[in-house]
């Protein structure tokens, strides 16, 4: 397979250069700093609701509502951004994650608000920031936190983005692939740190990579294992090596009620 990346990130740019062009980033940035003073648009605290669930004994779940994948195609055609937020907060989810990227994962920006209004549990953006444009954008939209992709920005932009984000009183999950990656990551001030198992470039997926790093990942940072968490099994084995957060999409999207998924996963004794 090609190097998806590569062409996402292509994609971003442009996407990126059209949005600003319509909507200057002084007006972004003026909403996004204006959301703080709104009761309803409040950041929610996207770390301390992780941290609450696994202080009680529980995993930190982070549940994905995402529509599509490059590599998988369409998860499920009755896709109800709303409902499907309602449930996972009702079976236990400590956060949410919204796919707002259109091009490749048939997201949108909507379909967060969507989510975010329904419930009160904080909301991570799931896209690929390219630009500090993206991150006054994500806090405009209503989102509690950013993800930072390693493999997608430099130490400059990743430093950047994270301080423009503290600014906003947004979180930040920084996401890593490989011991060059984590090195990097680790500079950032956020405790969160992602481990995506799936390889960006080529989409395949190995547990294995998070249970390869983790020797390298000092106690202060809270380790969110992403992609590949199929089944209890999958689960027990991160729980068992002291990883107690998790970002799960896929699994649940299959499922006719995906927050049923995630208690079926996560919460069934």
């Amino acid at each position: 397979m090609s190097d998806i990346l590569k062409r996402i990130l292509a994609t971003k740019f442009d996407e990126v250069s059209k949005a600003s062009a319509q909507i200057p980033m002084h007006t972004v940035r003026s909403d996004a700093e204006a959301s703080l003073n709104d009761l309803t648009h409040q950041p929610r605290g996207f770390i301390a609701s992780i941290e609450k669930k696994i202080a009680a004994g529980h995993a930190g779940v982070i549940a994905e509502i995402k529509k599509a994948s490059p590599s998988k195609g369409v998860f499920r055609e009755d896709f109800d951004p709303a409902k499907i937020a309602q449930s996972y907060e009702t079976n236990g989810a400590a956060c949410l994650s919204v796919l707002t990227d259109k091009d490749y994962f048939q997201g949108s920006a909507q379909y967060l608000r969507e989510a975010r209004n329904i419930c009160k549990i904080p909301v991570l953006r799931k896209d690929f920031l390219v630009d500090t444009y993206q991150v006054y954008e994500a806090r405009a939209m209503g989102a509690d936190a950013i993800l930072l992709i390693a493999a997608a920005l430099d130490d400059a932009q990743m430093k950047d983005f994270e301080s423009i984000a503290h600014e906003l009183k947004m979180d930040v999950l920084v996401e890593v692939h490989d011991e060059e990656e984590l090195d990097r990551a680790l500079r950032l001030k956020t405790p969160l740190l992602g481990i995506n198992n799936r390889n960006l470039r080529t989409f395949e997926v190995s547990l294995d990579v998070t249970m390869a790093l983790l020797k390298n990942i000092p106690k202060e940072k809270r380790v969110v294992t992403e992609s590949g968490i199929l089944n209890q099994e999958d689960v027990k084995k991160m729980r068992a090596a002291d990883v107690h957060a998790f970002l799960v999409g896929e699994a649940f999207m299959r499922q006719e009620d995906p927050g049923l998924g995630l208690k079926e996963l996560f919460f069934k004794r």
